[in-house]
């Protein structure tokens, strides 16, 4: 008996040696969650630390105090999300090393806001074998008072053509990422419905929505009878010079000489319901010789400013818009902010984020290569990643949101069991390289 005593004592000794020397590598994360909305520390909001490299497991949780104060501790060294869910929507950050806090900003959410409108509805036209291909993107404002996360199984619903075979949908928080979302029928052929939050604007951020479609196209003429389901401050239209563009006796679609390449047709405060009629006619390419060179302006808000830069960096000397193509017609255009990341599309941004890059194009065999990331052309839209300390930091930073985004995709169906484990095999693998680098 006496011996069983001293070894029971002699484990229990070496147990508490062992777990002393675990906790003295721990790092304890700690941050304060707001609530933007009321202004007010947000208690009693679930609180998890995620593990990037180890399946998106949870490996720490906390409940923020009265105080919205939390508190974890990392297991170990890995690269790690800090998650908040506040009235069932997520937001996170990147735990940070060191001891600096990992603050977090939640909002209320409800169905409906007063306060969130449209600020452009751009649609790129372009034909292709036989189809009219259309890249339609919504900039959405969220200008509440009190600021509240619009977020239900219709946040944002939209009209495209009864035929219209879509080929891709996506979207991007105001300080998020672009990441693919889904999209669901709403009634009528044609009509659909966005279960994705509208987060309140953080400054000249927004939330962002993005189609790619295909209708069947003779070359002849296609008419769109489109609406907006909010009030949009502007709708245009960018086409290939080579295509014609007829707009219905009723809507004054202004032309808009802003590139000498395309042509641009804007029509201005849209109630939701109008019917917006107009027909295109011809074939055509949208030109894409200028994505990605230096000077290329990326619009505020929509990526490049979250890469470090600021408006001021995209905005060439002497404040001509645009890279000084030109002035546009009247007052200045809003859309001027959206042009070069409107002719880019989400290239040029995705390779600033990598990890999107890591992503096959559909019907790719699986061993296709990874495309190259085209590093002079990041260097020159994003100024922060000329720099390789901060261009490394800012790909850890991406290749965790990417990660973390990926699981959620995963549990919201939105992406299958082959492509899941292909993705997460390659942003694993880029993420290990990032990190050996550090």
């Amino acid at each position: 008996m006496k011996s069983t005593r001293i070894a029971f004592r002699t484990f229990a000794a070496a147990s508490a040696l062992l777990l002393a020397g675990a906790l003295a590598h721990a790092t304890t994360v700690t941050g304060t969650v707001t609530n933007k909305t009321t202004g007010k520390p947000a208690a009693g909001d679930p609180v998890v630390l995620v593990d990037v490299q180890a399946g998106m497991g949870e490996v720490a949780h906390a409940t923020t105090d009265a105080n919205g104060h939390y508190s974890l501790v990392e297991p170990g060294s890995s690269p790690y999300l800090v998650r908040v869910t506040h009235q069932g929507a997520g937001y996170f950050v990147a735990a940070p090393q060191g001891a600096a806090p990992a603050n977090i900003t939640v909002y209320d959410v409800a169905s409906k806001v007063q306060g969130v409108s449209i600020e452009a509805d751009v649609l790129e036209v372009e034909t292709d074998s036989g189809q009219l291909k259309v890249t339609e993107r919504y900039f959405v404002h969220n200008t509440s008072s009190p600021p509240t996360t619009q977020w239900s199984a219709k946040s944002f619903q939209v009209v495209l053509p009864a035929d219209a075979v879509v080929d891709g949908v996506g979207g991007q928080r105001p300080n998020g990422l672009p990441t693919t979302i889904k999209m669901d029928p709403d009634g009528p052929k044609g009509h659909y419905a966005f279960n994705f939050p509208i987060q309140p604007d953080d400054g000249d951020k927004d939330t962002l929505f993005q189609l790619s479609y295909h209708v069947p196209y003779s070359g002849e003429k296609f008419t769109f009878h489109a609406q907006e389901t909010l009030p949009a401050a502007n709708v245009a239209v960018l086409m290939p010079k080579s295509m014609t563009f007829t707009a219905s006796s009723g809507d004054a679609f202004t032309s808009v000489p802003e590139d000498p390449n395309i042509q641009t047709y804007v029509l201005k405060n849209v109630t939701p319901g109008k019917a917006i009629d107009f027909t295109v006619a011809g074939t055509g390419a949208m030109p894409r010789e200028n994505q990605g060179t230096p000077g290329a302006q990326q619009p505020a808000g929509m990526g490049g400013q979250e890469q470090g830069a600021t408006t001021s960096d995209a905005q060439p000397a002497g404040g001509q818009p645009g890279g000084g193509i030109g002035n546009p017609i009247g007052t200045p255009d809003p859309l001027t902010k959206y042009k070069w990341w409107i002719l880019g599309g989400l290239g040029l941004l995705l390779a600033a984020a990598a990890a999107f890059l890591l992503r096959k194009p559909a019907g790719a065999p699986p061993n296709a290569p990874a495309h190259a990331i085209d590093t002079s052309a990041v260097a020159a839209a994003y100024p922060s990643f000329a720099s390789p300390a901060a261009k490394n930091s800012q790909l850890l930073s991406v290749l965790k949101e990417e990660l973390f985004t990926l699981e959620s995709e995963k549990i919201g169906g939105a992406i299958d069991a082959e492509e899941y484990a292909r993705v997460k095999a390659a942003l694993e693998t880029v993420l290990k390289r990032a990190l050996d680098r550090k």
